[in-house]
């Protein structure tokens, strides 16, 4: 994971809020898999716990979403690609458009 993070040729700060859904959709396929023993999908799940503690913290800076938006290859798209609520992507776009007014 530090080096796919520490690659120059793609910004990483792009790639958190990406990389975070994947694993998450790892581990709740895989805790709902009957493949594993019940020891095996506990550590998962407090895994996923682990996970959504630290993804919650990207809610506490606009950074995040700035980045994805701002990404020719996300912007919007991926938000809604991902299904997420379109409050959460109007606050997204709303975040872009408030900084560029401040900024600039």
């Amino acid at each position: 994971a530090t080096l796919y993070f520490s690659r120059d040729a793609i910004p990483s700060l792009t790639m958190v809020i990406p990389a975070m859904d994947h694993i998450d959709e790892v581990l709740a396929t895989n805790i709902a898999s009957a493949n594993y023993s019940h020891a095996i999908r506990s550590a998962l799940s407090v895994g996923k716990c682990t996970l959504n503690r630290y993804y919650s913290k990207t809610d506490f800076s606009e950074t995040y979403r700035i980045a994805m938006v701002l990404h020719p290859r996300y912007k919007l798209t991926y938000f809604r690609r991902t299904n997420w609520p379109e409050e959460w992507i109007k606050t997204a776009e709303t975040m872009v458009r408030a900084t560029y007014d401040r900024k600039y």
